[in-house]
């Protein structure tokens, strides 16, 4: 993220980065006001504008499996622009050691796991299709063949973290 949480990847119901002349476009020709725009961007864009329906993946996934064109593209728009920031870092990066998929979706999509590495075979990216779908659970985590760049899905913890950093500023400690 940068100044905003707006800055960076399709969130639940943010935009994510994004063209700044389309917020001109808002006020000046579509009549929207400074308000509006805000409540646009950052509580009614990402998947859940997107799709229409929601700015849950699980529920995406799902509606995207009886067919639901919206929530296809939703769920697109998400493994690509992860694929191309994936890839933007690359550049800073390189070699990268390692590409961890942690988090909610991260942990638990096989889909945007599966969809998103696609996008990276370019970079060298593999993707072991049994070793995904079990997410890794038999290899340590890993979800790509030895032979080629690790990747692998790690579970998060984010209550533990949280709570470690407020025990460090509670003791007066630098987190």
């Amino acid at each position: 993220m940068g100044l905003t949480p707006l800055e960076g990847l399709v969130m639940g119901a943010r935009s994510g980065d994004l063209d700044p002349g389309l917020i001109l476009h808002l006020l000046e020709h579509m009549g929207y006001s400074p308000e509006e725009t805000d409540e646009l961007l950052n509580h009614q864009s990402g998947l859940l504008g997107l799709s229409g329906l929601s700015n849950d993946m699980r529920t995406l996934e799902e509606s995207a499996r009886t067919g639901n064109r919206q929530a296809e593209l939703a769920i697109e728009v998400f493994c690509f622009r992860l694929a191309k920031s994936v890839a933007a870092l690359t550049v800073s990066c390189a070699p990268l050691d390692a590409l961890v998929f942690s988090g909610g979706i991260g942990e638990n999509s096989v889909l945007v796991r599966k969809r998103t590495l696609a996008w990276l075979e370019p970079l060298g990216f593999v993707l072991d299709k049994q070793k995904n779908e079990m997410h890794g659970e038999d290899s340590d985590g890993r979800i790509s063949p030895k032979n080629a760049p690790d990747v692998r899905v790690i579970p998060t913890d984010e209550e533990v973290i949280l709570a470690r950093g407020a025990v460090s500023l509670i003791a007066g400690e630098s987190p």
